[in-house]
């Protein structure tokens, strides 16, 4: 009996020591861009030691690998399989609904981001991320709980008040909106994100002097910002201004605007 437990030990250490071997390969393959050879080692990893809880991390590295090669729904698949090993590994929850975002399944994403706020009712990218889904929802109650919880924990976090800001305007209060805009340029009046937005604001109000001005401001301190120039081309065309608009599209374009956005735009001058 004694030496089946001796050659048991023997056995569990030599796994280990195989297991560990082949996650330090694979760590050294990531590190040399190898990642097919990376995934190969992190999946014979697996398979030496197929109870291993720290598995969860390894199909984490998997999706990584994989969404780096391009591969999202592969790496769809590694999240969950990790997740069916460990469900509360918040990396592999928060690397997941990323992807369903970019993927455009935000009812998904919702879910994992709701799962991490039950967990940790203080992670910032759940809060934010779900704030922008309720927005989207038009769940304003919900959103506007979310971005203040987020601006209490982090007083600087400038998407959120962005966030609010834009929520604000889409729930009927114009005011609030625009005080917090003008606020947030008065604190940092060299970031061009918030001129723009203000810009956009006033364009709403048909405050077409100023909103041209903040829409030059923005583009004076990022003029390398395309949005930005095909934000002000629409404030062009809906003020009748084609010269400056065709100019500013023109120089869009120049920056690796997408054609098809800017022949668009081009369209509604004729």
């Amino acid at each position: 009996m004694l030496c089946l437990c001796v050659g048991m030990a023997t056995a569990w250490a030599q796994s280990q020591a195989t297991y560990k071997e082949y996650v330090r390969r694979a760590l050294e393959a990531i590190a040399a861009d190898s990642t097919v050879e990376a995934e190969k080692l992190f999946r014979q990893a697996m398979k030496a030691e197929p109870a291993q809880r720290s598995n969860a991390m390894i199909y984490y590295q998997i999706g990584r690998l994989q969404e780096h090669r391009g591969k999202p729904k592969k790496a769809l698949e590694s999240y969950t399989m990790g997740l069916n090993v460990a469900p509360h590994v918040l990396p592999l929850r928060l690397a997941r609904a990323r992807l369903y975002m970019e993927m455009g399944n935000e009812d998904k994403a919702l879910v994992d981001y709701s799962d991490v706020l039950d967990w940790k009712t203080d992670n910032q990218e759940a809060l934010f991320m779900r704030a922008y889904i309720y927005t989207g929802k038009r769940l304003y109650k919900k959103a506007r709980a979310d971005y203040e919880a987020l601006i209490k924990l982090n007083p600087a976090h400038e998407e959120a008040r962005i966030g609010l800001v834009l929520l604000n305007e889409k729930d009927n209060r114009p005011r609030e909106a625009m005080d917090q805009i003008n606020a947030m340029v008065a604190a940092a009046p060299d970031h061009a994100v918030l001129y723009a937005i203000r810009a956009g604001l006033e364009q709403t109000r048909k405050l077409y002097e100023a909103a041209e001005a903040d829409f030059t401001k923005a583009i004076e301190l990022d003029p390398g910002n395309i949005d930005y120039l095909l934000n002000r081309a629409a404030f062009y065309i809906e003020t009748q201004r084609e010269k400056e608009a065709r100019a500013d599209l023109d120089k869009a374009l120049e920056l690796g605007a997408n054609p098809n956005d800017v022949a668009s735009m081009r369209h509604e001058l004729r």
